[in-house]
């Protein structure tokens, strides 16, 4: 049996892929490269396919039989928020056209089990501690994509065919080893490292929030930890009768974006003063999750403080 990973050459991605093949996995990643990186999945073959096109749906299902494939974990999609203000279109398309096309390569296979790289964007602008529970009511078309994603699966699920472990991710940070880093600048952590690298203050999108320091709150998780809780998941779905259930993944402590910025600050040893600009489109003030189900259901916790997040993102950024 083995396990598809979509998205498998991305940040995220490439970490369980990581971890799938240190318990001896057999894995196979699927990839169009847009953004992922074929160096982050050395020794590993890619598939690379646009899940966004119908011609994938065959191509996808032949793979899956060939390699006797019983689980998915599906990461492939765009996910900037912002951006996907001024490209809605866009978004639904490649998020939620992909998985429609990846969940009709599936019908006549042999994978039964999904977990699904959701957010927590789709709670909007919450308060607080968010629950699982919690009013989903995203703030933009990313969230909107996620959580259409959701309720897809759900109800493909309901055909007792498939059962789903939906994971709703806070902000991710850090880097389980050089290769991996995030090499986007669209996360705050590498969007702070590119300019402190080039002799620029780190910039804050909106100083005006309803927080303590007026600067937007979210709970930030080690990549490392993420990744965990997919192989987590993976197990849950082996030993649950039940068919679609949703995750916080996060730490459940929230830290402000200026608060972000300091720790860089004195982890690097570079300190700049933070240059504030407007809000960006789509931005909620304050994400923290409850992470107490994910305990109690997948037996899993986060173990990485922020200042491992730190260490580790700047160690592999200046390697």
């Amino acid at each position: 049996m083995s396990v598809i990973v979509t998205g498998g050459a991305g940040y995220i991605g490439s970490h369980v892929v990581a971890q799938l093949a240190e318990r001896g996995e057999q894995i196979v990643i699927v990839d169009d490269l847009s953004s992922g990186l074929a160096s982050r999945v050395q020794g590993h073959k890619i598939h690379q396919i646009d899940l966004a096109l119908s011609s994938s749906i065959e191509t996808l299902r032949e793979l899956a039989l060939a390699n006797a494939a019983d689980s998915i974990i599906h990461f492939a999609a765009k996910k900037s928020a912002p951006e996907s203000v001024t490209m809605p279109e866009y978004y639904f398309r490649q998020n939620v056209g992909g998985l429609l096309n990846v969940i009709a390569a599936l019908h006549g296979t042999n994978v039964n089990k999904f977990v699904f790289s959701s957010s927590a964007a789709v709670y909007g602008d919450a308060r607080g501690q968010v629950l699982e529970t919690a009013t989903t009511f995203p703030m933009n078309p990313y969230g909107d994509s996620k959580l259409m994603g959701e309720q897809i699966l759900n109800r493909e699920s309901e055909l007792g065919t498939i059962k789903v472990a939906n994971l709703r991710y806070f902000n991710v940070a850090g880097a389980g080893s050089p290769a991996l880093a995030d090499t986007s600048v669209a996360n705050l952590v590498p969007m702070v490292f590119d300019k402190i690298s080039n002799g620029m203050p780190p910039q804050i999108f909106g100083g005006d929030y309803e927080t303590p320091d007026g600067t937007c709150v979210r709970d930030y998780i080690h990549v490392v930890d993420l990744a965990s809780a997919h192989l987590s998941a993976l197990d849950y779905l082996n030993s649950t009768s039940n068919f679609h259930s949703a995750f916080n993944i996060g730490t459940g402590a929230g830290y402000s974006v200026r608060e972000v910025v300091e720790m860089i600050n004195s982890v690097t040893g570079v300190s700049y003063d933070p240059e504030l600009l407007p809000r960006r489109l789509g931005d909620p003030a304050r994400i923290v999750g409850e992470v107490g189900l994910a305990f109690q259901e997948l037996g899993w916790s986060s173990q990485l403080s922020l200042r491992e997040m730190i260490e580790s993102a700047w160690s592999a950024h200046t390697k």
